[in-house]
């Protein structure tokens, strides 16, 4: 017997006439209320620079937007940096515009 059908049974032999509800996914928008941005600056038209608190973390958020029903939403493409990794970036700023000379 597949394990579905074995699933099914014990649902079903539960004795208490109620079914086993898988618990509720927390939808994406629920979870927005942990999340506190400060937006830094625009890098352009549908990118920005954040600066966020997500689940007790700082990060620094440099993502593209997308907008969905006049509302704006953060999409796929970007990179969020933890504090350390930002004070690496910032460190090595000088050897990036060096080298964007020499091309």
């Amino acid at each position: 017997m597949s394990w579905r059908g074995k699933r099914k049974e014990e649902y079903a032999s539960d004795g208490s006439g109620d079914t086993h509800a898988r618990p509720k996914k927390a939808s994406k928008a629920d979870s927005d209320d942990e999340s506190d941005d400060i937006v830094v600056c625009e890098i352009s038209k549908n990118r920005r620079v954040s600066v966020r608190n997500w689940q007790g973390k700082i990060w620094i958020d440099i993502r593209e937007f997308f907008v969905k029903d006049g509302k704006q939403f953060p999409g796929k493409k970007g990179i969020s940096l933890s504090v350390d990794q930002w004070n690496i970036l910032r460190d090595h700023v000088e050897a990036i515009d060096r080298a964007l000379g020499e091309s």
